[in-house]
């Protein structure tokens, strides 16, 4: 969801967006316990070893809170383990990458470098209903901030899959 002030856009990650890569395991930590009480097979999965991993996945959901981009009119600032700064006028290219039922963003730039975005992501666990919006949002920062001397350098094919140019609404 956009928030900011004026002249700012900024996209983080949503609960869902930082919870989903952990279900599978915590399913799975969850039915190996109902198993092993089934059973009366204690010498499974240790209490402290599920502790530690459930605090893992906590700590890496709060963490991940900041993750995320902000449109300026000056340049993408992506929020990730690192923060990069990316100037509009080096961006080659806005797409959709699709890869094991997940939807990313991708920003194609001018040296030949594709940066994946943290936030929107969509896909069967962390569905984001506002994820087309959020993708023309991005793209249409880009063509109203990129500045009167861009240049396209190359097709988007040598970036890999071509799945088009960005193309307004």
């Amino acid at each position: 969801m956009p928030s900011g002030q004026v002249g700012e856009i900024r996209f983080r990650r949503t609960l869902l967006e930082r919870t989903s890569p952990m279900m599978g395991p915590i399913v799975m930590m969850f039915l190996a316990s109902v198993a092993m009480s089934a059973t009366g097979d204690h010498h499974g999965i240790p209490p402290a070893g599920t502790a530690g991993v459930l605090v893992a996945m906590l700590v890496g959901t709060l963490l991940g809170r900041g993750q995320g981009v902000t449109l300026t009119h000056h340049a993408l600032v992506v929020d990730n383990v690192r923060r990069r700064v990316i100037p509009w006028s080096g961006v080659q290219g806005i797409l959709v990458d699709r890869a094991l039922g997940q939807r990313t963003i991708v920003v194609c730039e001018a040296g030949g470098r594709r940066t994946r975005l943290p936030a929107p992501t969509g896909g069967a666990f962390s569905w984001d209903p506002r994820f087309e919006e959020k993708f023309h949002t991005i793209g249409r920062w880009w063509l109203d901030h990129r500045g009167p001397g861009w240049v396209p350098l190359t097709p988007l094919i040598a970036y890999g899959s071509d799945p088009g140019l960005y193309t307004p609404k």
